[in-house]
């Protein structure tokens, strides 16, 4: 039996059992509010390229590569989209699909441990398809050895048998279009790279591409907003239109409960201070670590695991969820010491920066 015959797919235990005994009433709430929030995120993803806000180079970009295909009568080139998290990613592989016109395979790169979960997704191929992995980079080395047959000549082969009795069976499969998500390019091999016709780099949004996200949004869920309101939650978005609709609908959630539904200024203030958003996009656990380094350390240097233990987060956490944006907006720089507050950090929290304090690197 061939690796293809002999792979499964299962679903976690918890999952295939919603239905039975053994859960609490708070759990049967946690659920359906998931579920919620997932078919809302469907809802708010644009349907075609010209839809989509933000991004106008990749944008352009894209568009060029597929009208050409489409003109020639070939599927496109495979498609690297490579950039920080919430910005759209997996959306516009949705959208290149809905472009061709052809069927969306989903995966990711942790899914795929074996050179088996690769060929039984291939195997199932239709001509045209559009397969998308996200995460590409922590794709398993067999896995993705194989891929590069895929990739390259639209075919795999499958060994069946074991020991010197083996035997490699070579499996043709229809042109496809890969399209790979990763938040991490530089985690990737060359050889898998090298192999992309095309890459996308996604950047972080502006506060006028935000305003329209958020209007957009609104939109869609029924929500009455003041444009100043609307300027007001994209501003504190951390440049990411995944986290503009996430505050929108709390601030949704404010405005039903302690108002009319309708949301204004004030009500987008008040709600983004019950849910510790402040005027930067500052969450609590971005303060914490600020307060850390200002008022724990002197402002640094520190060492990121030292942060970490402060705080009471993992180091990675600290390092992949909160620096980026931390150094982004100018708050914290990275020496070969350690972790150093700026002196617009010292300032966001009401204090006086030292004299040596670093001066404010503000990229946003």
């Amino acid at each position: 039996m061939s690796d293809v015959e002999k792979t499964e797919f299962s679903l976690p235990e918890g999952l295939l059992n919603r239905g039975g005994q053994g859960r609490d009433d708070d759990a049967a709430v946690d659920a359906r509010e998931q579920v919620d929030d997932r078919d809302i995120e469907k809802t708010l993803r644009p349907k075609a390229l010209e839809e989509f806000i933000g991004q106008p180079k990749v944008r352009e970009q894209l568009d060029l590569v597929l009208t050409g295909a489409k003109r020639r009568g070939v599927t496109p080139d495979h498609i690297l989209l490579s950039g920080p998290p919430g910005l759209g990613k997996t959306t516009l592989a949705m959208i290149i699909s809905q472009e061709l016109g052809t069927s969306l395979r989903m995966t990711s790169g942790p899914a795929l441990e074996r050179a088996g979960d690769l060929a039984a997704m291939l195997s199932n191929i239709m001509e045209g398809d559009v397969l998308f992995i996200d995460e590409i980079h922590r794709i398993a080395r067999p896995a993705e050895e194989m891929l590069y047959m895929a990739m390259e000549d639209f075919r795999i082969d499958v060994i069946v048998g074991k020991g010197p009795g083996a035997t490699s069976i070579p499996l043709e499969i229809p042109p496809f279009t890969l399209v790979g998500a990763t938040t991490r390019a530089g985690m990737l091999t060359g050889p898998l790279r090298d192999r992309f016709g095309f890459t996308a780099q996604m950047e972080f949004y502006e506060v006028e591409d935000l305003t329209r996200v958020v209007t957009r949004a609104a939109s869609i869920l029924g929500v009455s907003i003041d444009n100043d309101a609307a300027v007001e939650i994209a501003s504190r978005s951390r440049g990411t239109p995944r986290i503009a609709n996430r505050l929108l609908r709390r601030v949704r959630d404010w405005a039903e409960v302690n108002g009319d539904g309708h949301v204004d200024i004030p009500a987008a203030q008040a709600a983004l201070r019950v849910f510790d958003v402040d005027e930067l996009g500052l969450d609590r656990l971005d303060r914490a670590v600020l307060g850390s380094l200002i008022k724990g350390h002197g402002g640094g240097p520190v060492g990121v695991n030292t942060l970490a233990i402060a705080v009471g987060e993992e180091p990675g956490t600290v390092e992949e969820v909160c620096e980026p944006y931390l150094v982004r907006a100018g708050l914290m720089s990275r020496t070969g010491r350690g972790r150093v507050a700026t002196a617009a950090a010292w300032h966001h929290l009401g204090l006086t920066p030292p004299p040596e304090a670093p001066g404010q690197l503000n990229f946003r």
